[in-house]
């Protein structure tokens, strides 16, 4: 007897740029970055901010005064973008590397410090649109299901709020990420996912993390669009983002993003890549800068100057060392504060223990 098949399924990774190394236009460029000068240069002043942040942030840690500190060097142009594409109204769950995004919604370098400092007043966010934002994640992967839940809250409640979530290209090895893909193509969930795939998930290259020729088609599985950028052209991220953003505000189905780039730095301050990554592989990324490439745009086409660099440069320095020093001078909490948020009516166990630190915190350590 002969079987009748359907025909196989046949899916493409579809890849975006306009922008090239030398900061040449490869393609025509979407509409706000021809008719919107403004917010291109503002695009360029939050990644010139977020470089000088981390400068700032890698030295209060090697000086004592900063825990250990995840920076995004090379990778500006993600978060930044992503951060622009964002409605006020949305949210995001980021992971631990997108303080770009978290500026632009109007979280301030003081909070990003106080909470890699360990003080949990960090992900208290003042400003109206972060405050709805979820804090830094850090454990691997997880923020993805949070991110399907809020997605799911957005539908429920019929809002036009997307949530968008973040991950680096290592934390989609995990068992999460994909569960919230599949709800989320399920479910037909406003959500976006960013893929952050700087080739190197700490010290495991991503040709020994995925058989994949890409990451976005994981998204494939899910039954949802996936497609790739170049991660270090801002005007792709905040384009394409913006896209998929909108799709996913008129439940026309989730995306994964995946963004290409490459972690010119440590993985965190804890780390010493030099150990793992040949440093010729390194030094040839430098040129794709997506710092460089934008100025070298703005530069070209007449819209940006030596002064005006020279400027944006020195606002920096102050900016980030007035960031530092109200850090500095915000005194250390008292531990027993670490209870104050776990319970409306806190058990009597918990109870205990505050007495128990209340008795002994001024005590010194056993071998001090």
């Amino acid at each position: 007897m002969n079987a009748t098949w359907n025909s196989q399924a046949t899916f493409e990774v579809l890849y975006t740029r306009f922008l090239n190394e030398q900061g040449q236009v490869e393609q025509p460029l979407p509409e706000f970055a021809i008719k919107d000068i403004p917010h291109l240069i503002a695009l360029y002043t939050m990644m010139v901010r977020v470089r000088h942040f981390d400068k700032k942030a890698i030295a209060l840690q090697r000086t004592g005064l900063l825990s250990t500190f995840p920076a995004a060097t090379g990778q500006e142009a993600i978060s930044v973008g992503m951060g622009a594409a964002m409605r006020p109204e949305d949210v995001l769950c980021p992971y631990y590397r997108e303080h770009g995004a978290q500026f632009w919604r109007g979280v301030t370098m003081k909070e990003v410090l106080l909470y890699w400092g360990g003080d949990e007043q960090g992900s208290n966010f003042q400003h109206i649109t972060a405050k709805q934002d979820f804090p830094i994640c850090v454990p691997i992967a997880s923020q993805t299901l949070y991110a399907t839940g809020v997605a799911t809250a957005f539908k429920l409640r019929k809002q036009p709020r997307v949530c968008v979530t973040t991950i680096g290209e290592g934390g989609t090895s995990r068992g999460d990420f994909y569960e919230a893909m599949n709800i989320a193509g399920a479910w037909n969930l406003p959500i976006v996912f960013v893929i952050n795939n700087n080739q190197w998930a700490i010290s495991v290259p991503s040709k020994d993390q995925t058989h994949c020729q890409t990451y976005a088609q994981k998204a494939i599985a899910a039954g949802i669009q996936g497609v790739q950028i170049d991660g270090n052209d801002v005007i792709a991220v905040r384009e394409m983002v913006s896209q998929a953003v909108e799709k996913a505000r008129k439940l026309k189905g989730p995306s994964v993003i995946e963004a290409i780039t490459y972690r010119m730095c440590d993985h965190t301050t804890a780390d010493d890549a030099s150990r793992y990554q040949p440093q010729e592989e390194v030094a040839a990324q430098k040129d794709k800068d997506p710092i460089l490439r934008l100025r070298a745009y703005l530069h070209n086409s007449g819209y940006w100057n030596e002064e005006k660099e020279k400027n944006l440069y020195k606002s920096m320095q102050e900016e980030v060392h007035l960031a530092a020093e109200q850090y500095l001078k915000v005194l250390p909490r008292e531990p027993e504060t670490m209870f104050d948020h776990l319970y409306d009516n806190l058990p009597a166990i918990y109870q205990d223990q505050i007495n128990e630190i209340k008795a002994n915190k001024n005590q010194p350590c056993e071998g001090a």
